[in-house]
Formats: C-alpha cells, structure tokens, sequence
C-alpha cells in the first residue's frame, strides 16, 4: 500500500514511474532486506551517505534561507538538525562497528553517483525558488519512508535500518515535509496547482532526483 505522505507526493510518485519502482524496490534494498547484501556493499553504501548526508542538511538549511514561513523555518531547521544529530550519528555508529572511525568518514571521496545526485539537489535550489528545491529534496525523504515500511520487520543482519526508517519517528518526518509540500505549494500557487504548467516542472524535479536515488543504490552494490 502507498503511504499517505500527502496530495503532492502521491501526484509527483505517480508522475515518477517507473522510475519510483526501480527505486524503492532496486536490487540494494531487496538483499539488504533478505539479509543477502554484501556487507562491503553496506558499509560503502553508508560512507557515501554519510557524505550525502552533509549535503543534504545544507540543501534544508537552503529551504530556511528561501523560506519566508516560520513554519517552513522551523522544520526545515529541525530536519537539518535531524540528518546532523541523528541519521549521521547512527552512520558512525555502525561503521564504528566495523573499525571505520568518524575520522576516516570525514575523508570519504566522494563518487561520482553522490556528486551528481547531491549537486542536482543543490542547483535545483540555486536556480530555482524554494518549490524546486522541495521537489528535488522529496524523493530521498519518502523514499526511504516507503522502503522502510516495506520492510521495518525484516530483521536480519541489517534490521537496524530498516526499523530506523520504518519507525515511528521517521515515519513522523515524512508526513511532517508532506504537509508542509502541500502547504507551500498552496501557499504560493494556489489550491489548483497540479492544473498549472508548473506543475509539470515540479514533477520533473521529482522525477529527476528519484533517477538519481536509483544511481545510489547502483552505487552501493557495486561498490563504486
């Protein structure tokens, strides 16, 4: 069952198939769930999105510089301070694990794969209004909220993470950015937004950056 994130993102997941599919449901996040995943692949994976990560927050502190809502203010400063305090600390740890110290993270070159999604992400900000930089910034945010419902039970060698995304406070962010899309899009284009040619543009972005969320996972089991 698709999660109820929202008017936009069911519109804009609609608009991304099949791309939305191959996504969620990428060979990476199939033998994670199974268990079957190479722990090299795993741990490669989570160096890069350590570093994605570090973009990421910059991108949502972008959305508090564009902003003019203290409402959007307020949670585009909560997620950042999330993705800072919680999802990369959770990156340590398990990476700590395994004798790959914060130190060494810090160093982690960057892939082409990470480079390309996250400097998507960050132009669509820069060169667009708040609105593109949302759409780009959403596929990362219900992506990995519909993964983990999918699989939050999986157990296993890599359950931590799933039940990290399946759960309730993750699961909280999700519908909490779905309502503030929503309310955005409203706010600046009116109730009938889907209707206007810029609706279009938005669903790009979308579409876009959830290519790119496949490339990661392309990524990760390949261990490029």
């Amino acid at each position: 069952m698709t999660p109820d994130y929202g008017r936009a993102f069911a519109l804009w997941r609609q608009a991304a198939a099949p791309h939305w599919d191959a996504y969620i449901h990428h060979a990476f996040v199939r033998q994670l769930a199974a268990g079957s995943l190479p722990r090299d692949s795993f741990l490669h994976y989570l160096q890069q999105d350590y570093v994605f990560l570090l973009h990421f927050a910059r991108s949502w502190a972008l959305v508090f510089a564009k902003s003019d809502r203290m409402s959007e203010m307020a949670l585009a400063s909560s997620i950042a301070h999330g993705l800072l305090n919680g999802e990369m600390p959770l990156h340590v740890e398990i990476c700590g694990r395994e004798g790959i110290s914060e130190a060494m993270l810090q160093q982690t070159p960057e892939s082409p794969a990470n480079m390309a999604y996250t400097r998507y992400v960050q132009a669509s900000g820069y060169a667009g209004d708040m609105l593109d930089l949302l759409a780009a910034l959403a596929p990362c945010v219900f992506g990995y909220g519909e993964i983990g419902l999918i699989h939050k039970d999986s157990g296993g060698p890599y359950g931590e993470w799933t039940a990290t995304y399946g759960g309730a406070d993750y699961q909280k962010v999700c519908h909490d950015v779905g309502a503030l899309i929503d309310s955005a899009l409203e706010a600046r284009l009116g109730p009938d937004w889907p209707s206007l040619p810029r609706a279009e543009d938005l669903a790009r972005h979308f579409r876009r950056a959830t290519q790119l969320e496949v490339g990661f996972w392309q990524m990760g089991l390949d261990r490029t």
